[in-house]
């Protein structure tokens, strides 16, 4: 005898030492595909008898293409049907199997919080259903989402990624959650960002919520706050003037507290400050034009440049005595104002109506006098203007 023929008739002998299972109807077992046909796959399973899944016991999808599910060589579970199927083969489900295992799967769910993805078949009163390998299991409409959902029916179709949250095996019952998954997934996130978190850089994000005092951006599972003051040089009284809710904008990370969890961000350029370019545009002595946008007990602010506005003190509006601003100016005047004092370091003006007015009056007498009016005061300058004048007796 050849060592060939020896090493068979060894390999032979092993296959019926112990190598032949005694199986059950009820069994789960494991098995190899031996070959696929339209309507049917066979599978060795260790038995005298090959075992054969038809196409109702492999999927509950009646349009399931067999080849393109599994293919000679994939292993799979099998629950026993039949032992003789009347023809000489073991009738197996992979149905029954998953259904059989799905228990296991569910219960490592529920104690040790893994995840599994589910299909949601229908939406019903409360919530919605899916079924998971043959197991109907439910999701109540609170544990689909972080937010109230309106519309159950929007997740029909849907493949969602949940945990168990209830289990009962003899009375069929799963409850799963999504929410919880969620949570989990939005904390990481969190986390994530404020470990990345560096002052001074740029972050790209999505305007969230509008509020008096500034717009909410999320930054990526974290929402920080733009200040109304950091949303642009110019002075702005709404954030609604700038951004909307659902934008998407660039920002800065200005400051960040972990322990209180705030950021703070801007979305004015640093480099585009109006004030760095103040002196070169403005001279002490200066008359220009400019809006009023806010009236206080001591004076006027007005702007004089998009993000440059100074301070008219009540005693530079009038040359009458002004104990209230807004008596005289209101918000939205176009005033001229004459240039007191430049302080671009603390981003300062001081600003005169009065100055502005008189300096304009002085203009216009000299030009009506003509080069009469050089080294003359003003009072020279009404003096000579009006000394032919006379009033009627």
């Amino acid at each position: 005898m050849s060592n060939f023929e020896e090493a068979s008739m060894q390999e032979l002998m092993d296959s019926f030492d112990g190598g032949i299972k005694t199986i059950h109807s009820g069994d789960v077992v494991k098995g190899v595909v031996i070959s696929v046909s339209k309507d049917a796959v066979f599978v060795n399973i260790g038995y005298m008898a090959d075992g054969v899944i038809t196409r109702e016991e492999f999927s509950h999808d009646p349009m399931v293409s067999l080849k393109d599910e599994v293919k000679p060589g994939d292993e799979l579970y099998v629950y026993i049907l039949e032992v003789n199927d009347g023809e000489g083969n073991v009738a197996l489900s992979k149905i029954k199997a998953e259904e059989y295992k799905v228990w296991d799967e569910f219960e490592e769910s529920l104690k040790e919080g893994k995840t599994i993805d589910v299909k949601i078949s229908e939406a019903v009163k409360g919530g919605v259903t899916a079924n998971v390998k043959g197991v109907r299991a439910f999701i109540p409409g609170s544990q689909l989402s972080l937010k109230y959902v309106e519309d159950l029916n929007s997740f029909v179709g849907k493949t969602l990624t949940v945990r168990v949250v209830e289990l009962d095996k003899d009375k069929k019952k799963v409850v799963l959650s999504r929410k919880g998954v969620l949570k989990a997934e939005a904390e990481a996130k969190k986390n994530d960002v404020w470990e990345s978190l560096k002052k001074g850089e740029r972050r790209t994000g999505t305007v969230t919520r509008l509020a008096k005092f500034g717009a909410f951006v999320d930054i990526g599972g974290v929402d920080g706050l733009l200040h109304n003051q950091d949303l642009s040089w110019k002075r702005i009284f709404d954030p609604s003037e700038i951004v909307s809710v659902g934008d998407k904008v660039e920002v800065y990370v200005i400051d960040f507290d972990k322990a209180k969890g705030r950021i703070s961000l801007g979305l004015k350029e640093v480099s585009e400050n109006p004030w760095n370019s103040v002196t070169a545009r403005f001279k002490v002595n200066d008359i220009v034009e400019g809006i009023v946008v806010r009236t206080t007990d001591f004076g006027a602010f007005v702007e004089i440049a998009e993000g440059v506005e100074g301070l008219v003190r009540n005693s530079e509006i009038a040359e009458e005595r002004v104990t209230k601003a807004s008596a005289v100016l209101n918000i939205g005047d176009k005033v001229k104002v004459k240039v007191l004092e430049i302080d671009s370091k603390n981003q300062r003006l001081g600003l005169s109506v009065k100055e502005a007015k008189n300096t304009q009056e002085r203009e216009e007498i000299k030009d009506f006098l003509g080069d009469k009016s050089e080294g003359v005061t003003l009072g020279d300058l009404l003096k000579d203007k009006f000394k032919n004048f006379k009033f009627e007796e």
